[in-house]
């Protein structure tokens, strides 16, 4: 091993020092400040551009605006000035803008007030959840109205109650558009029923969760050697030769999704009062074997795709299966008993660190070619907040619920 790759290992946890913890919430600081200047006067959110200035085109899609109320919904929490005026005008098009008024269910795409993309998805549905789930908990006077119409839409247009999961794509008018299955938008959606669960306490939320996780994780990925399967047929058999949108939907396997299951697992086992001991042992299976098989020893950093034997597909580093694993490792660090999770979340945010933060613009790069030289490939500019915010935020709560819940219930201490 090189010095380049030493890790001090001495001492408490990063998590536990004071002066980390102040790291984090200034970096969580900077990305906010960042990110204020997405906010569209004619409605929905800018894109920012690799300098970090809004791109001023209108386009927009359901998952950015959605991301960016449920991020901002944690900056009010944190007393940060700005972040309501983020929320409220969120809403507003979320309600006004996507809101698909006609047919019901929320638009993909939009172009200021025409849409570009009108189809339904599934992912884009679960963001809907868990930005009505966020603002709840911050107590936006719109938020009950969003969350019982996205929540009726996901139970009648999207829940498949036999397989307990949900179905992937429709046209404007509900039309299916393919028989397609995906895990990724049903991740998503474990993560917003958790968060509308500690919104509402509705028992259901949770119970579809802890279906979701069993379908995608006990069963598929526990049978494929921790590996997570992407791409299924509407019987849910994987599909291992599909290759779909290199954004959404790529070949092979991708090890950020093993990650951030990693971290959704312990807090499904957590809020579930640690009664499915499978949701432990999974969520330690998935990071570990993931780290084994998708981390670059030589250069660091996660590749963003394998094949099915292991090997790196697209051998680019994106900026969030980082922020996913930094998360992952923290909070079963949390747990205790095994210092593999320290010395990891010290190496990923070391890399992240030296590779990922752009110290010139602010932000973090989406994109390293094998090289480490950042590059705009299938992400340009400075795609997203959701992530890296939450890599900063999730280490200085609990482990037992998350970050919206841990700000509410006043758990962020910065110095014991």
């Amino acid at each position: 091993m090189t010095a380049s790759h030493w890790i001090g290992t001495e001492g408490p946890d990063f998590i536990q020092r004071p002066a980390h913890r102040l790291w984090l919430l200034d970096q969580a600081q900077e990305l906010f400040k960042l990110f204020l200047a997405t906010l569209n006067p004619a409605g929905g959110f800018h894109a920012l551009d690799t300098e970090g200035r809004p791109v001023e085109d209108g386009r927009r899609q359901l998952h950015e605006t959605t991301r960016l109320v449920h991020c901002y919904a944690m900056a009010h929490q944190l007393g940060i000035p700005g972040a309501d005026r983020m929320i409220d005008h969120g809403m507003a098009y979320l309600w006004n803008g996507h809101r698909d008024a006609s047919h019901g269910g929320y638009l993909w795409g939009l172009d200021n007030d025409d849409p570009t993309n009108g189809t339904k998805q599934a992912y884009g549905h679960a963001f809907v959840l868990l930005a009505a789930s966020s603002a709840k908990v911050v107590g936006h006077p719109d938020a009950d109205r969003l969350l019982a119409d996205v929540t009726e839409v996901l139970m009648t247009r999207f829940w498949e109650a036999e397989a307990g999961a949900t179905s992937e794509e429709y046209a404007r008018d509900w039309q299916p558009l393919s028989g397609y299955r995906g895990q990724n938008s049903n991740m998503h959606l474990t993560e917003a029923l958790m968060a509308a669960f500690e919104a509402t306490g509705d028992l259901s939320y949770l119970g579809m969760a802890e279906r979701i996780a069993d379908l995608i994780i006990n069963r598929h990925a526990r049978a494929a050697g921790w590996r997570v399967p992407e791409h299924f047929d509407a019987d849910w058999r994987v599909d291992r030769d599909y290759e779909g949108d290199p954004m959404f939907r790529p070949a092979g396997t991708t090890p950020g999704h093993a990650l951030e299951w990693s971290r959704l697992l312990v807090q499904l086992w957590q809020l579930g009062g640690q009664q499915l001991g499978w949701l432990h042992e999974a969520a330690e299976a998935l990071f570990l074997t993931t780290v084994q098989t998708a981390w670059d020893g030589e250069r660091g950093g996660f590749y963003y795709t394998l094949d099915w034997n292991d090997r790196p597909a697209r051998a680019d580093r994106f900026w969030w299966p980082c922020c996913e694993g930094i998360a992952a490792a923290s909070v079963l660090g949390q747990m205790g008993g095994d210092a593999r999770f320290e010395e990891w979340y010290r190496r990923i945010w070391g890399f992240s660190a030296s590779h990922l933060i752009d110290r010139r613009h602010g932000g973090w790069f989406p994109e390293l070619d094998p090289e480490l030289r950042p590059v705009n490939r299938v992400f340009q500019g400075k795609p997203d907040l959701y992530h890296a915010v939450q890599a900063c935020l999730i280490p200085l709560v609990p482990a037992n619920g998350s970050v919206t819940r841990g700000l509410r219930d006043g758990a962020l201490r910065l110095i014991d």
